[in-house]
């Protein structure tokens, strides 16, 4: 998923600093962006307030759009480095190509994960025929600098772990949950996991007491930690936490996720997580270039040129503004 703003905006995160150390009731607001024609997403990560969550660093929800009429999401060929990149979906289908020769359409409660390393490139789409609706969430995880170099791969996994309990069926897109494991690769400790509840459900979720965590509602109302969060909207619940318990007004669909406070301070600007507004630079340049991040075959279109860079330094700070 690429953050397709012209005007693009540096966003520094990461460091310990900011990080909520007792268990928090925050809630956060959405901020709309236009992705492509004719999809618009309610992104709440970077969030006027917070900026992370454990190594989360990008949370974009969108839809459910429907799109029987229109060409849905069409995101052209667009870089990547320093992050890894989670595609999941509750409705319909997205097509993923990259430069490492990938090409996978990905469905409904599947886990796409694109390990961007030091450079990829690549493009999502509606597939030509595809289902009415369009509902899902696009997710960046920040790696760290041990890792960030890596050689770039995608993973799909349609089989993913499952925790059950009377009227919630958790899946366990990353990291591990009540001791069930993703096989989705990871690089600091943290947890993403998708909760289907049914109307009137309560549950208590483990969770473990050095993680900060965030819940996001896909869909329907739930209340969490008694606070009500409704579709389009974030609760950060800070750290200090060993359960969280859940009620559902509704049929609902929530995303949790958490992880161990992202230690190092970064530079998000465009679709690059870096360290130095040098580093940001080169990539921008690479790209413009048409060196280094490869090329994306079978994408009908041309790539996704680099905004120009901001007429201020790049400099990194805390998690919060």
């Amino acid at each position: 998923m690429s953050n397709l703003e012209r005007q693009a905006v540096p966003s520094t995160c990461g460091g310990r600093g900011f990080v909520v150390a007792e268990p928090v009731r925050e809630l956060l607001s959405p901020r709309a962006v236009r992705l492509g024609e004719s999809t618009e997403v309610r992104r709440l990560l970077p969030n006027l307030g917070r900026r992370m969550i454990g190594a989360w660093a990008f949370v974009d929800h969108y839809g459910p759009d429907d799109i029987a009429d229109e060409p849905g999401m069409q995101v052209p060929p667009h870089p990547h480095i320093g992050l890894q990149t989670v595609s999941w979906l509750h409705e319909g289908e997205v097509l993923h190509r990259d430069s490492t020769g990938s090409l996978q359409t990905i469905r409904p409660r599947e886990l796409g994960l694109m390990t961007s390393g030091r450079a990829i490139s690549h493009s999502e789409e509606s597939p030509r025929s595809h289902a009415r609706y369009l509902h899902g969430a696009q997710l960046w995880v920040a790696l760290p600098d041990s890792d960030r170099h890596t050689e770039p791969k995608f993973e799909h996994h349609a089989e993913l772990p499952v925790v059950t309990a009377p009227g919630l069926r958790a899946t366990v897109l990353l990291g591990e949950l009540d001791g069930a494991a993703s096989p989705g690769t990871t690089y600091t400790p943290l947890v993403g996991a998708d909760l289907a509840l049914a109307a009137g459900t309560e549950a208590r979720l483990p969770l473990v007491p050095d993680f900060e965590y965030g819940v996001l509602c896909m869909s329907g109302e739930t209340f969490v930690d008694g606070v009500p969060v409704t579709p389009g909207s974030m609760l950060y619940l800070g750290c200090g936490r060993d359960a969280l318990d859940l009620r559902a007004g509704s049929d609902s669909g929530l995303m949790l996720l958490g992880g161990e406070p992202f230690e190092e301070e970064l530079i998000m600007w465009w679709n690059f997580v870096g360290r130095s507004q040098e580093e940001i630079e080169q990539a921008r340049a690479d790209w413009m270039e048409g060196s280094r991040f490869g090329e994306v075959k079978g994408y009908d279109g041309a790539p996704l040129p680099a905004p120009e860079m901001p007429g201020v330094p790049l400099k990194r700070r805390g998690r919060v503004r």
